[in-house]
């Protein structure tokens, strides 16, 4: 019976280590790689959008690190941060770049042409961040403290960001929640501020920096709100950086309410453990007016077109309305100030009010509909019995 039991026992050992060693094992292939997918939009810019400024462009199937060379990505990341701590827009960080680009890339690296758009800046900064976390090479850490830097340099007093760092002439001023800039700053400072693991290299000082200026951009969200006709709505793409109020940014990006650009601040706001009054009251008005905002029997529909040759790109497609009775809900991503009508617009900035009045150019090459405030609705109610379980906007 001993000798059966301490068999057992060994067994049992040898299925504990093999479990063990098994989840170890997955635990290291999970850290074997980091994710590229922050730096989407600019990859596919760098590849498919024509621009003049470019410091360099892909040659022909430029070839690209693979998501486990994560320190060769991460070189790459800091190949391009410039001087000042920032980063330029629209390129490739798995590129494997020639000796010519890689060059070119350095000369670049004293200019301070620098920006948030795009998810630029703090994606760089939180894939180095990570990539420290993994190797402990300074150099990274280094490269992660010089970025927050740039961030909390470029905050303004008012706690907003501009679009561009150091401040340069027209709509980069604004306030910018297009793109993601702003929230994806705000989630990069939630994680310094709750003590994300791949921040425990900040010391204590500079987190002290990172809070206040985290709770300035609370504040600032709060305060940019769009009242309209006396009621709060949601957010504009983009913000006077001195009155807060909506504001132009490119020619056919207008002042209005902007569906789905508020969709991340409201989740963000929803995320709070024991929200105060304020937020309570901005997510309430936010969730009210994407149930009110809602488009029915409306699909939108893209189809092939005679090939044509625009200045930005080469187009294939178009796109229509389709009344459909079977289609969910939808949005646009504009609607009129005052009017709370759905907007569109056009390189020449008129005011139109259906996508068939917009240049094919503009109609296909914009998401001028969306379905992100569907996202926020699912999650209202868990939400609203948890902080406010006496007011469920949904059915007043």
């Amino acid at each position: 019976m001993n000798f059966i039991n301490s068999s057992k026992a060994v067994v049992l050992s040898l299925c504990a280590f093999s479990f063990l060693h098994s989840n170890a094992q997955n635990n290291k292939e999970e850290k074997s790689e980091i994710s590229t997918k922050p730096f989407t939009d600019g990859t596919n810019h760098w590849y498919h959008i024509k621009d003049a400024f470019n410091i360099v462009n892909p040659v022909p199937n430029q070839p690209q690190y693979a998501e486990t060379d994560y320190a060769k990505i991460a070189d790459n990341i800091l190949l391009f941060q410039r001087n000042n701590g920032g980063w330029p827009k629209n390129y490739d960080m798995k590129a494997i770049l020639t000796p010519k680009q890689i060059d070119t890339v350095i000369k670049t690296k004293p200019i301070l042409h620098t920006t948030f758009d795009n998810e630029t800046t703090y994606t760089h900064v939180n894939y180095l961040a990570q990539v420290y976390t993994l190797t402990k090479d300074a150099k990274y850490k280094d490269g992660a403290l010089k970025g927050i830097d740039f961030i909390l340099e470029a905050q303004y007093g008012n706690g907003g960001w501009p679009q561009y760092f150091p401040l340069e002439k027209g709509y980069s001023r604004h306030i910018t929640f297009n793109d993601g800039a702003y929230m994806g700053i705000m989630n990069l400072l939630k994680k310094i501020v709750n003590n994300d693991p791949d921040f425990a290299f900040i010391d204590p000082k500079i987190r002290k920096k990172v809070t206040a200026s985290y709770e300035k951009g609370i504040t600032c969200i709060l305060k940019m709100q769009i009242k309209d006709d006396g009621k709060l709505t949601a957010w504009c793409q983009q913000h006077d950086e001195i009155t807060l109020l909506p504001a132009w940014a490119r020619k056919f990006e207008p002042p209005s309410i902007c569906n789905a650009e508020s969709v991340d601040v409201v989740l963000f706001l929803m995320a709070f453990d024991n929200p105060n009054e304020k937020i309570i009251n901005s997510v309430q008005s936010a969730v009210k007016w994407f149930q009110d905002s809602k488009i029915y029997n409306t699909r939108v529909e893209s189809f092939k077109a005679p090939e044509m040759e625009s200045k930005y790109k080469k187009i294939t497609n178009d796109v229509r309305i389709v009344t459909d009775s079977t289609a969910p809900p939808i949005w646009t991503r504009y609607y009129e100030l005052g009017t709370h009508k759905p907007l569109f617009c056009d390189r020449d900035s008129q005011f139109l009010y259906s996508l068939a009045e917009v240049s094919r150019e503009r109609r296909s090459g914009y998401a001028w509909y969306t379905d992100k405030p569907e996202k926020v609705l699912k999650k209202y109610a868990a939400w609203q019995k948890k902080w406010d379980s006496g007011n469920d906007v949904l059915k007043n």
